[in-house]
């Protein structure tokens, strides 16, 4: 009992116990600050040096800040299980490349900064997951290409979208049109040269609008922009004002412009970039007069084309105007045609039939119609019987023609009038084609004495296969010309005008001489032209002869050599016999071969002797 009153004592002695620690002590990467006495928890790591995401974070962190970096890409797991992440900024690094589903535990995420950084494309699942994002920059990139469900995640709560000073030449406007809480969409600075119709319809709370330094030419008219007012400055402007920039562009200020040009609106810098009458005028400063079109006007058209069924079929129709007509073709039975599989409609004013068919025949209209009106012209398409079959191996080429195939002829009676059937009247009194080969033809215009002052004439011509359009410019003297730059088994249509002038103004002056219609022969096949299969084994067998050959020279070579040398290897030579030379004074006295002398010492007279070889196998031969 005694001992208990001693304990009582001792214990206000005992050290008090330590307060309990928290399970999961916070982490925080080296060279970078992070708060974590009070909620929200923050990671602040700007200019830290950072190759990469540190590993090391604090997966309770509501905000975290990376940028001036120079971190490359974002991995998977870099950012996993950050669900409670408000805040990211991944600005002004190096990043080339975001994986798939980096951002997919981020649910919470409310703004995101990814500028500055060298990202070339945003594809599909890079920014899934992001279910409550508003604000997405992504300037200062290099961005050429977005996909279309690269913001369908977050496309009902985004309400700040930059995607200026990118390489973006196309967008997906349809996922665009989706941004119904948008407020600011930034496009400028970047390549976009179109603007679709209807675009921004959609878009009711768009505040700020921003295509400045693009390449428009032109800006559709938007049921947004005529519902709200436009004022070119924020300051002032009441809640409901939608701010519209588009200077820096080349805007061609012509009938299409007009509803812009009406809004009310604060001058601004936008200029015009054409029609040259107002380029480089102030865009506000241009009254809506001066706004104008021009209707378009057909200059160039096929002639009547006549096919044989099964062959293809190219109808051309040119027009100009201002702005550039569209062109579309009518069908003989009336249908407006375009892409299929027996037809295919191109941005020219090209129609090409893929196979024709006897029923196709009949008059094609052309239709170029623009903002100022429409114009229309008619192309005549014969098809004919199908062509013979020919054989794989035929022979049969044109009848050649006599001296050069080039050469200059006049046409017959026959062919000129079956071309004139064919085409009706197309050459002017003043104006003929006397004579014409496949690639050439001759000229001829009569004296224009009535004209005074011609300084020259000038030939306008082009084919009907293309609507190229080819200047001569011939001397004031000259009456006639050849044209040597021609293509076989075409039709040209040619006008000849006299360069004068006026009396009365002082200035340089056209009259038309006159044109013509005329059509080059087509190019001869030569005779007997062997095939290429046969070619190719001619060449074969011709190339193994010669090696053939070679090789049975060679060996007769080698043959006379080994004869040469007695029959041994050109190597060992043989060991020579013993040879005496049996002499004869060229007197023709023979006798038994004498004893070989040694040689004298010195000079003797010389005789001439014919000697022949003494030895082994030899004997004397008489006379």
């Amino acid at each position: 009992m005694a001992i208990l009153p001693l304990l009582l004592c001792l214990l206000p002695l005992a050290p008090a116990s330590s307060p309990p620690q928290s399970a999961t002590p916070s982490l925080c990467p080296r060279r970078c600050r992070c708060q974590t006495q009070s909620l929200p928890l923050s990671v602040l790591c700007p200019g830290a040096g950072l190759l990469f995401v540190p590993p090391s974070l604090d997966r309770r962190a509501a905000e975290l800040r990376l940028a001036d970096n120079f971190i490359a890409s974002v991995r998977r797991r870099d950012l996993a299980n950050m669900t409670g992440l408000l805040h990211l900024s991944l600005s002004r690094n190096t990043i080339r490349h975001v994986a798939a589903g980096a951002f997919a535990d981020l649910r919470a995420l409310r703004a995101l900064h990814l500028d500055g950084n060298r990202l070339t494309s945003l594809g599909e699942g890079q920014l899934r997951g992001l279910v409550n994002l508003r604000h997405l920059i992504l300037s200062n990139n290099q961005l050429a290409a977005l996909a279309a469900s690269a913001l369908d995640d977050c496309a009902e709560t985004l309400e700040d979208l930059d995607l200026s000073y990118n390489n973006l030449e196309q967008l997906p406007w349809e996922a665009l049109g989706r941004l119904g809480n948008v407020n600011t969409l930034g496009l400028d600075h970047n390549l976009l040269a179109s603007v679709p119709a209807g675009a921004f319809s959609r878009l009711h709370k768009l505040a700020r609008l921003d295509m400045t330094s693009n390449r428009l030419t032109t800006i559709p008219p938007d049921p947004l922009f005529s519902r709200l007012p436009l004022l070119a400055r924020p300051r002032g402007s009441p809640a409901s004002a939608l701010v519209l920039a588009f200077g820096g562009n080349p805007l061609h200020c012509n009938c299409e412009l007009v509803w812009l040009r009406r809004l009310a609106r604060e001058d601004d810098l936008e200029a015009c970039a054409s029609p040259p009458a107002l380029g480089g005028r102030y865009f506000w400063a241009v009254g809506e007069e001066e706004f104008v079109c021009e209707p378009p006007v057909v200059t160039h058209r096929s002639p009547p084309l006549a096919v044989p069924a099964g062959r293809p079929a190219a109808l051309r129709c040119r027009a100009v105007g201002d702005p550039e007509p569209r062109v579309r073709w009518v069908s003989p039975q009336g249908r407006l045609l375009g892409n299929s599989s027996r037809a295919r409609a191109f941005p020219n004013g090209t129609l090409e039939l893929l196979v024709t068919e006897p029923g196709d025949g009949g008059i094609f209209t052309c239709i170029a119609a623009n903002a100022a009106g429409e114009a229309t012209a008619a192309v005549e398409l014969t098809v004919g019987p199908p062509p013979p079959p020919q054989l794989a191996n035929s022979t049969s080429c044109d009848p050649p023609r006599d001296g050069d195939p080039d050469a200059l002829t006049p046409p017959s009676a026959a062919s000129a009038s079956a071309k004139a059937a064919d085409t009706g009247p197309s050459t002017d009194r003043g104006v003929q084609v006397t004579e014409h080969g496949a690639t050439a033809a001759l000229v001829q215009w009569p004296d224009q004495r009535p004209i005074p002052g011609i300084r020259m004439y000038q030939i306008q011509y082009n084919s009907s296969a293309d609507d190229i359009l080819v200047y001569r410019m011939i001397p004031a003297d000259s009456r006639s010309f050849l044209l040597t730059d021609l293509a076989s088994g075409r039709a040209y249509d040619l006008c000849v005008l006299a360069v004068y002038e006026d009396s009365a103004t002082g200035l340089t002056a056209t009259r038309p001489v006159g044109c013509a219609r005329f059509s080059t022969e087509p190019a001869l096949r030569p005779c007997g032209a062997p095939h290429a299969p046969f070619l190719g084994g001619t060449m074969i067998i011709a190339l193994g002869g010669v090696i053939v050959a070679s090789v049975l020279v060679f060996i007769f070579v080698l043959l006379m050599r080994y004869k040469v040398h007695g029959g041994q290897p050109p190597g060992k030579a043989k060991t020579p016999a013993p040879v005496s030379s049996v002499c004869s004074q060229t007197n023709g006295a023979l006798g038994p071969p004498p004893t070989p002398a040694p040689p004298a010492p010195e000079a003797h007279t010389v005789v001439q002797l014919d000697c022949e070889p003494w030895g082994p196998g030899h004997e004397p031969v008489g006379p």
